[in-house]
């Protein structure tokens, strides 16, 4: 038997596939969600950081990541990100891009971003349903 002939039972199973593949209607368009939400006041922050930016440094958008390290295991990342990478999950917010590092991306779903003032300190905060724990300081945590 050559490489290239079919045996009967293989034409036999094609053709099944192929009236099964006809017979079946496309798949209903689903919505698209995006790894993570990000509100009002997180977005008016980053805005108020890319105007205070070096207007000789453009950026193409911030990237968000999370790394080893900290006092629970893992910690979030921002930094301006000079280029948009292959892999990388965009989220418009106005006329600023958000970046999600793809190695990021299963630890951030579901997350939103805000930003919050307090007497003591000011920054973003992460509320991420994937926590199983955070350090008592919050800048780190577990999943």
């Amino acid at each position: 038997m050559e490489i290239t002939e079919i045996t009967r039972s293989e034409e036999a199973r094609l053709e099944r596939y192929r009236d099964r593949m006809q017979s079946t209607s496309p798949r209903a368009p689903r919505e698209v969600r995006q790894i993570m939400t990000v509100t009002p006041a997180a977005a008016e922050r980053i805005a108020a950081i890319f105007e205070s930016r070096d207007k000789d440094k453009p950026s193409f958008g911030i990237r968000i990541g999370v790394r080893g390290g900290g006092c629970n295991g893992m910690s979030y990342t921002l930094e301006f990100a000079d280029e948009l990478e292959l892999m990388d999950e965009t989220i418009l917010v106005g006329d600023t891009k958000i970046l999600i590092d793809p190695k990021a991306a299963m630890f951030l779903i579901g997350t939103e971003m805000d930003y919050e003032t307090d007497f003591m300190k000011s920054g973003f905060l992460f509320r991420n349903p994937n926590e199983k724990g955070r350090c008592g300081c919050g800048n780190s945590f577990n999943v």
